[in-house]
């Protein structure tokens, strides 16, 4: 075998190799383990013209044919909420808050029930200080759904990660909770 063949079937042989690695490595998938996991329900209890007093949430946009009481017909299109929600570590209302869920969902499809959220969680307890932040598509009907955690202050400085959002109850288009589940897989 001369030296020019000797190496074109080297060559072949390398590049047979790293086929067979790169493929072997393409099958398998590293489990990623969360930095850290928190459980939290907010609670957010839409203005209806009537409760003032306790709503932590109001319309502050809607559509030519809505109003900023009711939200608009059509899967709500068009809608723009503010809320300043309370977050408990259980699904009780009149838990005593470990923070406040600040932000705007606002309704973006004519033909389902989907949403865009964008918000943080405020925390100033015992237990936690600084902010988490989450930006994502709620397609509403969905049982879960993920949002991304794209940063924070305090505890969570630039943290990153995601949360899995479920309705835990709502009461009509007044009052709704959501069990949030968040894994970090930065955390500093």
């Amino acid at each position: 075998m001369s030296a020019k063949s000797c190496l074109a079937l080297a060559i072949i042989l390398y590049f047979c190799l790293l086929q067979c690695f790169a493929a072997s490595g393409s099958t398998r998938k590293a489990k990623i383990i969360p930095c850290k996991t928190l459980v939290f329900y907010f609670h957010d209890i839409l203005y209806n013209g009537h409760n003032a007093r306790n709503a932590t949430a109001v319309i502050v946009g809607a559509p030519a044919w809505g109003n900023r009481t009711i939200l608009a017909g059509q899967f709500h299109f068009g809608n723009l909420v503010v809320f300043d929600d309370p977050i408990t570590l259980d699904n009780n209302l009149h838990s005593t808050p470990v923070g406040r869920a600040q932000g705007f969902y606002m309704y973006d499809s004519k033909e389902i029930f989907t949403a865009w959220l964008g918000f943080s969680f405020v925390f100033n307890s015992t237990k936690h200080k600084g902010s988490i932040h989450f930006a994502g598509a709620d397609p509403v009907l969905n049982k879960t759904k993920d949002i991304s955690v794209i940063g924070g202050t305090g505890d969570f400085f630039m943290t990153r990660g995601v949360a899995t959002i479920m309705t835990d109850a709502f009461e009509g288009t007044v009052y709704f909770r959501l069990r949030v589940e968040i894994n970090l897989y930065e955390c500093w």
